[in-house]
């Protein structure tokens, strides 16, 4: 699938899997809620020190990936044993944010995101935690690209980029 299609994944998914490299060589995948600014930047926010700033200091380059849609299922119309899903995948280069505007532009989208609702108390929550929150800029340095399984409605796969 097409790199709208990752995006759109990406964007739907509830957290995305981030995968860095640490200090020592050693593959460390960690789960993040992230937010998308435009067709090549996400935003995640962390603590000042730890495992995910340590990656980042002696090598940049990070994983994206996520799954939605994701449910078992009988093939409709041969019975096998399958499952549906929408994944994508992408590769980008990681940096701790300094810029203060930059970090609060971030944080917004990120709340915007994931708290729509609450954005009233926006302001108080930056004005308490933001000199103790890291941002991370991550930038695509290629395509998302992205898969599927998925039947149609008349047990069909979809296939070769089809939509329904």
């Amino acid at each position: 699938m097409d790199a709208a299609f990752a995006l759109e994944v990406l964007d739907k998914a509830p957290y995305i899997t981030v995968s860095f490299t640490r200090p020592n060589g050693t593959p460390y995948g960690v789960p993040l809620s992230l937010a998308r600014t435009n067709d090549k930047t996400f935003y995640f926010h962390c603590a000042l020190e730890g495992d995910k700033l340590d990656c980042i200091a002696v090598n940049q380059t990070v994983a994206l990936s996520a799954v939605t849609k994701c449910a078992p299922t009988v093939g409709p119309k041969d019975g096998s044993f399958t499952l549906q899903y929408k994944s994508a995948m992408a590769v980008g280069k990681a940096e701790i944010v300094t810029d203060r505007d930059e970090k609060i532009k971030a944080l917004r989208a990120i709340c915007q995101r994931f708290l729509p609702k609450h954005m009233d108390a926006f302001d108080d929550a930056i004005a308490r935690s933001l000199e103790r929150t890291a941002v991370v800029k991550i930038t695509l340095t290629e395509p998302a690209t992205g898969k599927r399984k998925q039947y149609d409605k008349q047990g069909d796969e979809l296939k070769y980029g089809r939509m329904e």
